[in-house]
């Protein structure tokens, strides 16, 4: 990102922009792949979902950061009108390289590639014990070792095995992982989020400055909403949080069209309001699940897999949905909200039929979370969602306590 930053703010051709252009964009997909499973994979099943989602937030404060910013500078004339923008995003990728450089590696990744006592110090100090012989430590390193030896039984990995159905279900994870984010960008979000002054401009026949000013209140109302999640996404669960986001989108886009439908002033600031709150149930469920959901839901054995490719779903339909929305509004204007409202509706039952629930699970235990089998792997027979419950029993919990206080006592 800062080579590709580098590159884009010192172009002076539309060929240097593009290759800048593309290395951030490679940048940018190692990052969007890989920090939702490094989070996963050092976060503990009951603040998992918390601590992912702040990534959302952390996103969509940057988005605010930086419209705010480009409107700003739309004031100024000369090449800093674009240069700076630009350029700014290398603040937050040296912040990051710089924060990363301190941070450990994966107690997973260690243990998938033989590094066990590096593994088991890590996990120490994430579950802030001063022992790597500590009973919970033990216990979480016993769990990852016999996740991994299922999942490796095989041998080394083949690509086919995304493709494989068995008890493991790597095929419905990666459906799964590629669903969520299909979704994600066909609820319109990206039509909002991107274009939001085109769509009150040329839909709702706003003046091109309140345009750019309703832009950014919307992107400050979305950056608001993203907070919900950080209370209610461990409490509630994933599927509660997407259903009620689906539902919410799909009602504001069918109340947007109605009003716009009557060509009026008065609807159309209606329709603005409608917008701000498609924003807001948009943060509170499909804003930051899809980036937690393809780390939660695939084995350590795929799961940096499973991340890369819903992450190239993601940004592909990102692709598409800025591309086209558009020319769709500019051939069918409002009648385009109709579109994204039946898309918002679809998703509901979908995601009550196939979507299983992670909430409070350690990783090693959705390893078993298709146990059930048959054609949605048990989701819908499960009440809530849920088809597996914590697999670590109190009475090992209790062994293991028993035997390191004992060496402990020995040692004294």
């Amino acid at each position: 990102m800062l080579i590709g930053t580098a590159i884009l703010t010192s172009s002076t051709t539309l060929a240097q922009l593009i290759v800048g252009r593309i290395v951030t964009g490679i940048g940018n997909g190692f990052n969007s792949s890989s920090i939702p499973v490094y989070q996963s994979e050092t976060c503990g099943g009951e603040i998992r979902g918390a601590l992912v989602c702040l990534n959302s937030t952390v996103t969509i404060i940057g988005l605010v950061i930086a419209y705010w910013l480009d409107y700003g500078m739309s004031y100024v004339d000369g090449p800093s009108q674009w240069r700076l923008p630009i350029g700014f995003q290398a603040v937050f990728a040296l912040l990051l390289l710089i924060q990363v450089s301190m941070l450990p590696d994966s107690p997973r990744w260690c243990m998938a590639h033989g590094m066990t006592e590096e593994a088991t110090r890590i996990l120490a100090q994430l579950e802030d014990k001063d022992s790597t012989d500590h009973p919970d430590v033990v216990l979480k390193r016993k769990e990852i070792e016999a996740s991994l030896a299922l999942e490796s039984a095989g041998g080394p990995f083949k690509y086919r095995e995304l493709l494989e159905g068995g008890r493991l279900g790597n095929f419905r994870r990666i459906c799964l992982c590629i669903g969520v984010n299909v979704m994600q960008q066909f609820t319109g979000a990206n039509m909002i989020n991107y274009l939001a002054p085109i769509v009150y401009q040329n839909t709702m026949g706003l003046s091109r400055n309140l345009s750019l000013i309703l832009g950014g209140a919307t992107a400050c109302t979305y950056m608001v909403a993203s907070f919900i999640p950080l209370w209610t996404v461990d409490r509630y669960g994933r599927r509660a949080l997407l259903m009620i986001s689906a539902s919410g989108l799909s009602l504001c886009f069918i109340l947007a069209a109605a009003l716009l439908s009557t060509g009026t002033q008065g609807a159309a600031f209606g329709a603005t309001a409608m917008v701000f709150i498609f924003q807001i149930f948009l943060g509170i469920g499909f804003l930051p699940i899809p980036w937690l959901y393809p780390a939660e839901i695939t084995t350590t054995r795929i799961r940096a897999r499973g991340s890369a490719i819903s992450s190239f779903f993601n940004w592909m339909c990102v692709f598409t949905v800025v591309e086209i929305t558009p020319i769709a509004i500019a051939n069918i204007g409002w009648r385009v909200f109709i579109i994204f409202a039946i898309f918002n509706a679809l998703w509901v039952p979908l995601v009550y039929a196939f979507f299983p629930e992670t909430k409070g699970l350690e990783l090693e235990d959705v390893d078993h979370i298709f146990d059930k089998g048959g054609i949605t792997g048990g989701v819908w027979s499960s009440p809530g969602g849920r088809t597996v419950q914590r697999k670590r029993i109190d009475q090992d919990i209790e062994t293991e306590a028993k035997d390191y206080q004992e060496d402990d006592n020995k040692q004294e």
